[in-house]
């Protein structure tokens, strides 16, 4: 769920918490039917990623760590800090036959290993300034600045390694505010902080050791599924700049998933049963989640929003959806 987005160290150990990646493509203004086919999927040749450093502004930096998050491959080890507590985490990164396998294995309490497959070169989407003139991470990246003030800061030290650190500021109060460490030699992310408007410490992932990061540096396949998305349900309401992605292959219909270029959202819609989760403001995690049970007909569904987002405008997202 937090596309997390764009550049991240194994997507930010890819929601492991059970948050969703961003896809691609955008919210239609009029949340029109939408088939999604595969040459329409945005995504990235390891081939064009840009030399790493030195590299002068943000954009940059940004860019280049897109490229890096999705072709590096690396072992890792990190931690996790959020209100459940503390986590040690393996973390693996590979490219084979066109498809990220990403593997996070908990090394505290009971072991618990998950994997995620992926496209490679799958890529979050937002509008371009100049279509067809700039590539998607690029696009990415003009579009995360339009939404949040972004500073570049001095070198500095992670996990041993020299780092750049970023610091996004939201524009507004619709979003948290964002830390990211920059490895200076890869362009992986070393480090992310998350913190609420008063400055108040979320999580914070980090990255304790790095061993023998080499980039991959051949082709991707495109993508070859069409996916049709179900439209009997829309959310008729978003923070701005949260941009619909469509899903990868296999994940489940019943759901959308919105990003802003860092902050993600996923909202999942299905018929309730006697088992339905109670209605209100939960907290899951560094993520909040709404839940609303709502009649249509004869027929009662139990609609479910998660993301890194205040608790109240999750809500709002939640009670703006709407049935055919």
């Amino acid at each position: 769920m937090r596309a997390r987005v764009a550049g991240n160290v194994i997507g930010k150990y890819f929601d492991w918490r059970g948050r969703l990646a961003v896809g691609l493509c955008i919210l239609s203004t009029g949340l029109l039917p939408l088939q999604l086919k595969a040459d329409s999927y945005p995504s990235l040749s390891c081939v064009d990623a840009p030399k790493q450093p030195p590299f002068t502004t943000a954009h940059e930096w940004l860019v280049s760590s897109i490229y890096a998050g999705h072709c590096f491959e690396f072992q890792a080890r990190a931690v996790s800090i959020d209100a459940i507590g503390v986590r040690t985490l393996a973390l693996s990164h590979r490219v084979r036959d066109g498809v990220r396998q990403q593997v996070v294995q908990h090394l505290d309490g009971p072991s618990v290993s998950v994997e995620r497959r992926s496209i490679a070169g799958h890529l979050a989407w937002f509008p371009p300034s100049e279509p067809d003139l700039i590539s998607a991470p690029e696009a990415w990246a003009e579009h995360v600045a339009e939404h949040y003030e972004i500073e570049l800061q001095d070198i500095t030290r992670v996990a041993e390694r020299d780092a750049v650190e970023l610091r996004f500021s939201p524009v507004d109060s619709q979003r948290y505010h964002h830390t990211w460490w920059i490895d200076q030699a890869t362009g992986l992310l070393l480090k992310h902080v998350l913190s609420d408007s008063q400055g108040r410490v979320l999580e914070t992932f980090q990255i304790t050791q790095l061993h023998s990061p080499t980039a991959y540096r051949g082709e991707v396949p495109s993508p070859t599924d069409e996916q049709v998305l179900d439209r009997s349900w829309q959310v008729t309401w978003l923070p701005k700049g949260f941009v619909e992605q469509p899903l990868e292959p296999g994940q489940q219909g019943g759901q959308r998933v919105y990003s802003d270029g860092l902050a993600a959202v996923s909202v999942f819609a299905s018929p309730a049963s006697q088992s339905a989760l109670q209605e209100g403001l939960h907290r899951v995690g560094v993520s909040n989640a709404a839940i609303s049970l709502v009649d249509v007909g004869d027929k009662s569904w139990q609609i479910v929003g998660i993301g890194e987002l205040p608790a109240d405008l999750l809500q709002r997202i939640v009670r703006s959806v709407q049935f055919e």
